[in-house]
């Protein structure tokens, strides 16, 4: 059964990225960063970065594009690095709700250590 990403030809993974191995030290991506297209992909574009594009025409999670295109995680975040690079891409963290207060929380706590 083939997994996705594992068992990949390491020199075709090795071609994908160039020889490189890490996204960089200033790298946004995480795995829920959310990745939206800025161009249209371009004659003579790596087929990776073209499926992204396309994938990122809404915003999508670095994970789901890893997913998409059946790499590694680590290779995906290559990748999009090169399209932030060339401005075709934007990467943003999703919006996370403000916790709740922990005075709230600790009375709830104490409520249900009554029950």
């Amino acid at each position: 059964m083939r997994r996705p990403g594992r068992d990949d030809a390491p020199d075709r993974l090795y071609t994908l990225t160039g020889g490189r191995t890490r996204s960089g030290p200033d790298s946004p991506f995480d795995l829920v960063t959310l990745v939206v297209a800025e161009s249209e992909p371009t004659a003579g574009m790596q087929s990776e970065h073209v499926a992204i594009l396309r994938m990122a025409q809404r915003p999508i999670a670095v994970v789901e594009v890893a997913a998409e295109l059946g790499l590694p995680v680590s290779i995906t975040k290559i990748l999009l690095s090169d399209l932030l690079a060339a401005g075709r891409v934007s990467a943003r963290h999703p919006r996370t709700s403000a916790l709740p207060d922990p005075d709230i929380l600790e009375q709830v706590l104490v409520e249900l250590r009554s029950l």
